[in-house]
C-alpha cells in the first residue's frame, strides 16, 4: 500500500475522514515532541507541548493554505508554542553534552543518538538556557533537526541572513559558555 501524501490527507480529513488525520499524528507525533522537547529539555513540557499543537492541528487544519508544507507549518506552530511555554514558565533547559564533547563533535553526527549520560543533557541544558529564545530556537533547528537555513526560514518567517546571525551568535554564545564552564 503506497502511502497518502500530506494534502490528500489534509483533503481527506477535512472531508470527514478521521483516520486520515490519525495518519498524520502518526507521522508527526514524534517529530513535533522530539522538538518540543529539544526546546523545553524535559519530557512533561514536551508531552503536554506535543498534545497542545496536534489538539491545534485538530481544529484548525481547516486554516491550512497548502501554500507551504505540513512540516513547515506543524514546525512552525511546535516552535511557537515552546517558545511561549519558556517565556511563560521561565523554563532555560535545553538537551547537553559533556563541555569537551561538544567541541569535539563531528557537526555531521546526530547529536540526539549519541547523548546516553543523563548528566551530560544537565550540563548543556546550564549552557543553552542562557540563549534567548529565538537564538536558542535557531541553534536547535540547525544542529539537532538539522534544518537548512532555508527550511528554518520557512518555519519561522524570518529571513535567511538574519537566521545565520542568530545561529553564529548562539554558537559563540555556547561555545563561550562551555569555556566559562570549565
Amino acid at each position: 500500500m503506497t502511502e497518502k501524501n500530506d494534502f490528500i490527507l489534509v483533503k481527506d480529513f477535512l472531508k470527514g475522514d478521521e483516520s486520515a488525520f490519525n495518519e498524520l499524528v502518526n507521522r508527526y507525533k514524534k517529530k513535533i515532541y522530539w522538538h518540543a522537547r529539544r526546546m523545553l529539555g524535559n519530557h512533561m513540557d514536551a508531552d503536554e507541548i506535543t498534545q497542545e499543537v496536534l489538539i491545534v492541528l485538530y481544529k484548525k487544519l481547516n486554516t491550512f493554505k497548502f501554500d507551504s508544507g505540513l512540516y513547515t507549518w506543524i514546525f512552525r506552530i511546535t516552535s511557537t508554542r515552546s517558545i511561549n511555554y519558556i517565556k511563560k514558565k521561565k523554563l532555560k533547559k535545553i538537551f547537553s553534552l559533556d563541555k569537551d564533547e561538544f567541541k569535539n563533535l563531528n557537526y555531521k553526527i546526530d547529536i540526539v543518538k549519541n547523548i546516553e549520560d543523563k548528566e551530560k543533557l544537565e550540563e548543556l541544558n546550564n549552557v543553552l538556557k542562557k540563549l534567548p529564545p529565538r537564538q536558542r530556537e535557531v541553534f536547535i533547528f540547525r544542529r539537532f533537526d538539522q534544518l537548512s537555513f532555508d527550511e528554518i526560514a520557512k518555519i519561522t518567517g524570518k529571513s535567511i541572513g538574519s537566521l545565520k546571525a542568530s545561529y553564529h551568535l548562539a554558537l559563540k554564545k555556547v561555545l563561550k559558555n562551555i569555556d566559562d564552564e570549565k
